[in-house]
């Protein structure tokens, strides 16, 4: 299976071994994982980061699994499913009546979550995503520039028009949805075109360069889509939507 097109799932569990296992074995069958261990880690991964299928534990600290459900199905998130403790015929009940798609009980064997993940994604079939998300078929202005994401067409103050490429347009909306917010190399790769074993911190580098040559004033010294030292690269500018 093509890595780049794999899909990502998203595992949320308090339990570090159960985290790692999963994350080992669903990458050891062709699909990519990435691990957090509660409702805020969830949050902030699902901000910076785009999922086929959350595999979901009820117990955990803070905000438990049966409220984070209840809350992601109400936003439309995706697929979810849940681990029940063994005997918890409740928690599986009220999980499918809330939102899961399916649930498993604890403990439980790797080829069967495996399985299943599979059959929830066969079911749902692919759902195309907007390139630009929430500001798909709007023109959007940041920092002087005007991007019609229809179009595609880039335009500085002056009336200039700007060709992106497609990656360029990729990274471009990458950062309008998240201004301010710093993101890593690793995140923007998964953003723009998914994570693959053959792409490094250079393609986003390059791709970065290229795309301030274009709308920094002076790309030596770049203002809007600056580097943050340890962190990679942040959006410096607010953005809104040209009514």
């Amino acid at each position: 299976m093509n890595t780049e097109t794999a899909p990502h799932i998203l595992i949320v569990d308090d339990h570090r071994e159960i985290r790692d296992a999963l994350t080992r074995y669903l990458e050891k069958n062709g699909m990519r994982a990435t691990a957090v261990r509660d409702a805020p880690e969830m949050d902030a991964a699902l901000r910076t980061g785009r999922f086929d299928l959350i595999v979901l534990d009820v117990m955990m600290p803070g905000e438990d699994g049966l409220s984070v459900c209840r809350r992601l199905s109400a936003e439309g998130s995706g697929p979810i499913l849940m681990l029940t403790a063994l005997g918890e015929e409740t928690d599986r009940i009220v999980g499918l009546e809330i939102g899961a798609d399916d649930y498993l009980p604890k403990p439980f064997n790797p080829r069967e979550l495996l399985a299943r993940i599979k059959a929830i994604l066969r079911r749902r079939g692919p759902e195309p995503q907007p390139e630009c998300g929430a500001f798909a078929g709007q023109r959007v202005r940041f920092a002087g520039w005007t991007l019609d994401t229809d179009s595609r067409c880039l335009t500085g103050v002056a009336g200039r028009e700007v060709p992106l490429t497609t990656a360029e347009f990729r990274l471009l909306c990458v950062f309008l949805q998240r201004p301010r917010l710093v993101l890593s190399r690793d995140q923007l790769l998964d953003l723009t075109r998914g994570r693959a074993p053959q792409l490094f911190d250079r393609v986003i580098d390059n791709q970065v360069s290229r795309l301030r040559r274009k709308i920094e004033p002076d790309p030596a010294r770049p203002g809007i889509i600056v580097t943050v030292r340890g962190g990679g690269y942040s959006l410096s500018a607010d953005v809104e939507v040209v009514p």
